[in-house]
């Protein structure tokens, strides 16, 4: 392919680009197809000769469209979003097309600075305190991996750095049982070991109780453990519960114990001073991760880390070989020491598109009506008799389920629920997910899409039923 067959190629994929941001809401979210019926129709070698642009795009239309879940589309409400939105696409485009490794600031020095600018408008449009400095990571999973490195680092003056684990640590972690599982993912990452993962009981709104965190790591330094992390959650997958920070941050304050914030959804709510009350004790943490591509209609990846002590995160993960010295190492920042990957993307750009094009009151507007339209749908499931919320909704993530006025048997109504969300999910119109919550099977809906509007939660609302009552007449 020369440049003028790229431009030519280009222009014929930025229509039907165009045409995929109006059309998403005609696809069926999930696809109708079986494990294996798209490997079915790919070839078992690569071409020998390469091949035209035109038969690719056709394959790309005729083979991946149709097995595509389009997370896109604004009748998709399930997870949590992965949102994006014209700026970011387009920032997306540059930051392909250049194709610059973004590892130190020698290695693009407007990527670096970008990135260490960004990232201040961003501590300041969702109220972090001045002593925070942030880095863009890929994900929530691996920031909340680096807060717990740091920890260990910290607790072991850079011990394990040097020499590694002793095989006899005692260093334990703690968080809720409602937190998310990359926590215990990291935690075996991090060689502390799942044993060493404390999971702290919930109140009856699902959040962390602080007397029962105070009291297990009374127990752990009764029995010689030593105490290192605690991740406290704004947003809990399931719920998105709010773990009491300031009540918890004091408790770490008081055993010196690290203090992560996973606020990798709800961080985006922060945007609005009246939703501010979540961080409320932040500064009793030593880091915070919120991820913009999930609410802030920014492309995956974009993963916004913050922390209180730079020196300890850059001591964490600096490495020094000769061929990536540079004269400038003293007078900047060279991200590539921020975080576990050498490689870095060009992730700044379309989180500056993004803030430029939306403006802060663009984006509190669409974060404001998402919340609006949550509480509108919470509304009308409270007065249904034959449906009941299973949890609090502090921002727009619904947890509900069916719940016929005959059936009481707990097994039956977890069968049911069961039943209709996989019926509403084979119907391809709406994609919604579940969790379980104090055991019970709950369906969750997420109303967060960057396109949504109140006529696809109406029905939503409307297939819930229908699907519902299908079941029981």
């Amino acid at each position: 392919m020369d440049n003028n067959e790229f431009r030519k190629n280009a222009h014929e994929l930025v229509d039907w680009m165009a045409d995929y941001f109006e059309e998403v809401e005609e696809y069926p979210v999930k696809p109708d197809v079986e494990p294996g019926d798209i490997l079915a129709q790919l070839p078992n070698s690569a071409p020998q000769a390469g091949e035209s642009f035109e038969a690719m795009f056709a394959d790309f239309k005729n083979i991946i469209m149709p097995g595509m879940t389009h997370w896109e589309s604004p009748n998709f409400m399930g997870y949590f979003p992965a949102n994006k939105s014209y700026p970011s696409v387009l920032a997306e485009m540059l930051t392909a097309t250049l194709g610059a490794q973004c590892m130190s600031w020698l290695t693009s020095p407007a990527a670096t600075e970008l990135e260490e600018k960004v990232m201040e408008w961003l501590r300041e449009l969702i109220g972090l305190p001045d002593f925070f400095t942030g880095v863009i990571e890929g994900t929530a999973s691996t920031s909340t991996l680096c807060a717990l490195l740091m920890a260990r680092e910290q607790i072991t003056d850079f011990g394990v750095n040097q020499s590694g684990f002793s095989g006899n640590q005692d260093y334990t972690i703690y968080c809720s049982s409602e937190t998310h599982s990359s926590i215990e993912k990291d935690v075996k990452i991090a060689g502390f070991g799942r044993k060493n993962l404390r999971k702290i009981p919930v109140d009856k709104d699902y959040a962390m109780k602080p007397e029962a965190l105070e009291e297990t790591i009374r127990n752990d330094l009764e029995n010689g453990k030593k105490p290192t992390a605690v991740v406290a959650t704004i947003g809990t997958t399931g719920s998105t519960a709010i773990d009491p920070l300031k009540k918890i941050g004091k408790l770490c304050s008081k055993y010196e114990i690290f203090l992560h914030v996973d606020a990798a959804y709800a961080g985006t709510a922060l945007l609005l001073p009246e939703k501010r009350w979540m961080n409320e004790g932040i500064e009793y943490a030593d880091s915070f991760v919120f991820n913009p591509h999930k609410w802030m209609f920014t492309n995956f990846d974009c993963s916004a880390f913050y922390v209180e002590d730079e020196a300890l995160l850059v001591r964490t993960f600096e490495i020094m070989p000769e061929y990536l010295k540079t004269p400038e190492d003293e007078r900047v920042k060279n991200y590539r020491d921020w975080g576990i990957t050498l490689g870095r993307r060009f992730r700044a750009l379309k989180l500056w598109f993004v803030m430029r094009s939306f403006g802060i009151d663009g984006l509190q507007k669409k974060i404001r009506g998402h919340i609006s339209l949550a509480k509108d749908l919470t509304e009308t499931i409270e007065e249904h008799k034959d449906f009941e919320l299973l949890a609090p909704v502090p921002l727009n993530t619904i947890c509900f389920r069916f719940h016929p006025n005959h059936i009481d048997d707990a097994k039956k109504l977890d069968e049911l629920n069961s039943k209709l969300l996989n019926n509403i999910q084979r119907d391809g119109s709406l994609f919604l997910t579940h969790t379980k919550l104090d055991g019970k099977y709950t369906i969750r809906i997420v109303l967060g899409n960057t396109n949504l509007e109140k006529k696809h939660v109406e029905q939503a609302w409307k297939i819930i039923k229908e699907k519902a009552f299908e079941l029981i007449h």
